[in-house]
């Protein structure tokens, strides 16, 4: 016999978390039909992603965008990742009716401090195979940022690698100059 893997959608996904099979506290993710295991945050990961919020705050109080920290991302209906971070177009219902999807997604921020591969090889390819614009991997293990832009079935057409030294700007706002240094 050749075994067989099952599938789940995100109803399922769901369901099971509801059912308590899935605790509140279990930090996993559902990709392409598997439930996959999150890395724990250390304090590193943690204090990098307040640096992001403190960064990305003033765009949500001027009402551009609205910011989610590890929220649900329903790419499909057999993939929902929880990114680190979300810009996300504005929406008065602040997406009440249902999770916001890749069309809604102007930034896209994964942290790794022990994952970056993981982050660079499997959920990237997975959001540009969805069409979410813009993605930034922070590795901090590395100490660099991975961009990726122009999303296609075959992954991020661009991939740009950046250095401490080096700034980058959210295609969304181009306006905001963000020192690579600074989310380290």
């Amino acid at each position: 016999m050749t075994p067989v893997r099952r599938r789940f959608s995100v109803e399922e996904f769901h369901r099971m978390a509801r059912a308590g099979l899935l605790g509140e506290d279990d930090r996993v993710e559902l990709l392409e039909g598997e439930i996959w295991q999150m890395s724990p945050i250390g304090s590193r990961h943690a204090a990098c992603l307040r640096r992001l919020r403190r960064l990305f705050t003033p765009l949500e109080t001027q009402g551009l965008c609205l910011l989610a920290v590890q929220d649900p991302l329903r790419l499909s209906p057999h993939s929902e990742p929880q990114p680190d971070l979300l810009l996300l177009k504005p929406r008065e219902d602040l997406y009440a009716e249902a999770h916001p999807g890749p069309e809604d997604v102007l930034l896209l921020v994964e942290v790794a401090d022990a994952s970056g591969a993981y982050d660079r090889e499997v959920k990237a390819p997975l959001y540009a195979r969805h069409g979410v614009q813009e993605v930034w991997a922070v590795d901090l293990a590395e100490g660099r940022v991975h961009r990726f832009l122009d999303p296609s079935p075959g992954g991020y057409r661009e991939h740009h690698v950046l250095d401490p030294g080096d700034t980058l700007s959210p295609r969304a706002f181009p306006g905001l100059s963000v020192p690579v240094a600074s989310l380290l």
